[in-house]
């Protein structure tokens, strides 16, 4: 249906686009500003607190991997984190982390 449409508009001669080319604009202009509002400006918010968890990150954190691994960091690096599952050490990428989950360190109080 859509097709038929734009395909009579993109062939129509020059001079002739009348009020449907109008109702076209309008209607694409809807379309994206939808897209925007439902799906990249949530992905874009989620995508800062992600980025503002991450800078937050701490020595002695509980956190979750996003591959379900759940463990204490001990060591910070530049994009590596080191944590402490069980018995075993994994040097993961700072972006791997999907959550903290308990905070452990304590956190500097407001003067």
């Amino acid at each position: 249906m859509i097709t038929g449409s734009l395909s009579l508009l993109l062939f129509a001669p020059s001079g002739s686009g009348g009020p449907g080319a109008s109702a076209f604009i309008i209607q694409i202009g809807l379309f994206i500003a939808i897209f925007y509002f439902i799906l990249i400006r949530p992905q874009r918010r989620q995508r800062q607190e992600h980025d503002a968890l991450l800078k937050s990150l701490q020595r002695g954190d509980k956190v979750l991997t996003a591959s379900g691994i759940v463990g204490e960091v001990v060591h910070i690096k530049d994009d590596e984190v080191t944590i402490r599952s069980g018995e075993a050490k994994f040097v993961i990428m700072r972006s791997g982390i999907a959550s903290i989950t308990n905070r452990t360190a304590v956190e500097a109080k407001p003067a």
